[in-house]
């Protein structure tokens, strides 16, 4: 599959005629083939979402909440097509990738149901005969970059509220999904939104810096808004900064899971194997901090581990409850975790890193304590680990002995106690009797510390893809002091 930028609602090769291979993580075949764009390409984008934000900013709400509406419906009618060029480029299996395409177009519905609700507000004046507001407007050209876990979810996150919102946006996609990235602009087109409001621009892993540092310096882009690494995360913001540029950022994650006392074990069980292990542990709200309180470690740990040695583990397109991670490098960086653990007294209860492949079974690092490099350093692979707590106070103090804070979980009967502690933990979501990865389109989605700042979803997103503005209508003959 060859495939180009999407500038205009058009598909052009890279302005160098530049080019690089996504290969599959599986067989090793080239599966896409895709323009490799750099600052030129970059300019040519945020130029034409330039040229093309009056007209959308000044689109009416329900014109902008059809357009999108029918972009959902067009993303969705392509779903067959997303599940298999997803297992393809990212080795995910066809359910995961159709539960992105599913939840993608529940955000583009979401969003356009925003357009209405982008509301201002009149505030009390000191001055006589003033009429004072608070009014919401488009920010202008926005950047949205997108990583591959969750390759149609987060593509679409990160631009469908702020086209709600009135602004365009240059997408970059991710040199690990390209066919996807691209693929979902060529939905966006065929649901009719306008040429120059939503651009994507594809690069090869090498050319990364150039891109990146050509959007955030650009002097037409606003604001920036990033899912991926902390690392990454964290030189975006730095650069931005220099430039007074608003960044919303969705950064790495360390999830614990509370299990106290009074928990229903089977369904603690449950959310662990699903949160620790959903799409191969790739997931930045993954479960990767299992506490259960001592009464029930050892009953926890044996109904855990039996439940995740059964999942069944194979290539993506086969029926498998584990498929292939993203890449090699997976695999040895989790590798390196366990066997770093193990060396320092921790025990695999089940799973283990293949010598060779991408496909490893779900695996657990059980007895793990603070001078593990497993119990701080986040994984994103499918391994988690069990952590002994004395007692519901210490539990909280493990699941807070992290540099992140995304999301977290604690199981109890005791509702009003869970609710307690889930107020001591230091994440931006917190699931009571639920696991740690969950998402909808609505909520407001983000984390604290390391995690990142800033919310997607909901009334939170548009008050991160709008400018508020005070305005003013006054008596033209007022008083003045001198």
């Amino acid at each position: 599959m060859d495939l180009g930028l999407l500038i205009d609602n058009e598909t052009v090769d890279a302005a160098d005629g530049g080019t690089f291979v996504r290969k599959s993580p599986v067989s090793g075949d080239v599966v896409t083939t895709v323009a490799a764009g750099k600052a030129a390409d970059v300019d040519a984008a945020v130029q034409s979402c330039a040229a093309a934000f009056p007209t959308w900013a000044a689109t009416a709400p329900a014109a902008r909440r059809k357009i999108l509406n029918d972009c959902a419906d067009a993303l969705e009618a392509r779903s067959a097509e997303f599940a298999e060029l997803g297992a393809k480029e990212t080795g995910g299996t066809a359910p995961w990738i159709g539960f992105n395409v599913m939840l993608a177009a529940n955000i583009l519905r979401e969003a356009a149901a925003m357009t209405t609700q982008i509301k201002g507000e009149i505030i009390p004046a000191n001055k006589p005969g003033c009429l004072s507001m608070g009014i919401r407007q488009p920010c202008g050209v926005l950047v949205g970059m997108a990583p591959w876990n969750a390759p149609v979810i987060l593509g679409v996150r990160s631009f469908a509220m702020a086209l709600a919102c009135g602004n365009t946006v240059v997408m970059k996609a991710s040199e690990k999904c390209p066919g996807i990235h691209v693929l979902i602009g060529q939905c966006m087109i065929d649901g009719g939104l306008p040429k120059g409001v939503l651009n994507v621009v594809s690069h090869a892993a090498e050319d990364a810096p150039e891109v990146v540092n050509a959007l955030v310096d650009h002097p037409l882009t606003r604001r920036i808004n990033f899912t991926g690494s902390t690392r990454v995360g964290q030189i975006i913001a730095e650069r931005a900064a220099k430039h007074l540029k608003p960044c919303l950022l969705e950064l790495g994650g360390k999830a614990p899971q509370i299990i106290l006392e009074d928990a229903d074990l089977q369904g603690a069980v449950n959310a662990a194997n699903f949160g620790a292990f959903m799409n191969q542990g790739q997931i930045c709200m993954s479960a990767e901090k299992i506490i259960p309180v001592d009464g029930i470690y050892d009953q926890f740990l044996d109904a855990f581990t039996a439940k995740a040695a059964a999942m069944k583990t194979g290539k993506p397109d086969e029926q498998v409850h584990i498929a292939s991670v993203v890449d090699r490098d997976t695999v040895d960086h989790v590798a390196g975790l366990i066997e770093d653990a193990v060396a320092k007294g921790a025990r695999v209860t089940t799973g283990g890193a293949p010598a060779e492949g991408t496909i490893m079974p779900a695996t657990i690092v059980a007895d793990v304590t603070p001078e593990m490099e497993i119990y701080s350093a986040e994984s994103f692979g499918p391994v988690t680990t069990v952590i002994r707590a004395r007692d519901a106070a210490h539990a909280v103090e493990i699941a807070n002995d992290t540099k992140y804070g995304l999301t977290g979980s604690i199981f109890t009967a005791d509702t009003r106690r869970g609710l307690e502690l889930a107020m001591q933990v230091q994440s931006g979501i917190l699931h009571i009797n639920g696991p740690t990865v969950a998402d909808e389109a609505q909520m407001p989605f983000g984390g604290t510390k390391a995690s990142g700042y800033g919310r997607f979803g909901g009334s939170a997103g548009i008050a991160e893809f709008t400018e508020l503005r005070w305005i003013t209508i006054e008596d033209p003959n007022q008083h003045y002091p001198i």
